[in-house]
């Protein structure tokens, strides 16, 4: 990854939507989503408060990693701010688990309208597509790969891939191999997000609810087969001085902090 220059343009543009109100880009978050190249999100924690509902409905993908509320808080905020009453719609990506509980606890007439009853006319508000680990889709030009992670509901990470590079996202999750098996085969990893969620005397706190320490973050970043350049995601607000603190002491190279609302290009 690296900034845009005149002479050479992204392919790809990812955006680390904040989700506080507090100011800087490295502010304390509370809610998970990230957008690439402005029209796929990873993830719906936050994206549906983000900026105003007309860039919003740019957005026409929506992959879902797990059913956690600090990934998917604002779908249904962002799928009516998104809804243009055309035959084109926002396409929900997620597992048949991630999708069933958006059927059944989410779209559901109670916590939410029924969307996907809504959806079966001319003018949907969202399309359902069940998008497993271990699976690929074509999406907006780019391959994404779903890759099985260790947490403790179904919950995949993400290999993004341009053709020319490709780029990690490992959250939320304990240690686990797949993923780094995956990653290592792509050949062409430019670029990882990566979580480090509590500190490290709290482990026993990750262990239960499969998150890394940043002790468990460099272990699994050892399982690479190259160093690249790591961004530290997914650290608790609580404790997130804490959790930088420990990473730095680390001294791992190619490793930097997570920076909101402030565009990473591949």
């Amino acid at each position: 990854m690296a900034p845009e220059t005149d002479s050479e343009a992204p392919d790809v543009k990812i955006t680390l939507i904040p989700s506080s109100t507090a100011a800087g880009p490295q502010a304390p978050q509370y809610l998970s989503s990230a957008l690439v190249n402005d029209v796929i999100a990873l993830d719906a924690g936050c994206v549906g408060f983000y900026r105003g509902a007309q860039e919003q409905a740019r957005v026409k993908h929506v992959l879902l990693s797990h059913t956690h509320l600090d990934h998917l808080a604002s779908l249904p905020i962002f799928v009516e701010n998104a809804f243009e009453g055309k035959s084109e719609c926002v396409t929900v990506h997620g597992s048949a688990d991630v999708l069933d509980c958006c059927r059944r606890f989410l779209f559901n007439d109670r916590l939410w309208p029924d969307f996907v009853a809504l959806s079966s006319g001319e003018r949907p508000f969202l399309r359902l597509r069940e998008f497993d680990a271990g699976q690929t889709i074509d999406v907006e030009g780019l391959r994404i790969t779903a890759v099985a992670l260790n947490h403790v509901v179904p919950t995949v990470g993400y290999i993004v891939s341009d053709g020319g590079g490709s780029v990690g996202f490992v959250s939320d999750t304990g240690p686990t191999d797949e993923v780094w098996r995956r990653l290592n085969a792509a050949g062409d990893l430019k670029a990882l997000f990566l979580e480090a969620t509590f500190p490290n005397h709290l482990a026993w706190l990750a262990d239960v609810s499969r998150h890394l320490t940043p002790a468990l973050f460099g272990a699994e970043l050892k399982k690479l087969n190259r160093p690249v350049r790591t961004v530290v995601v997914h650290m608790k607000a609580r404790y997130q001085a804490q959790v930088m603190a420990e990473v730095r002491a680390l001294n791992l190279p190619h490793v930097e902090f997570a920076q909101f609302d402030a565009p990473y290009t591949i």
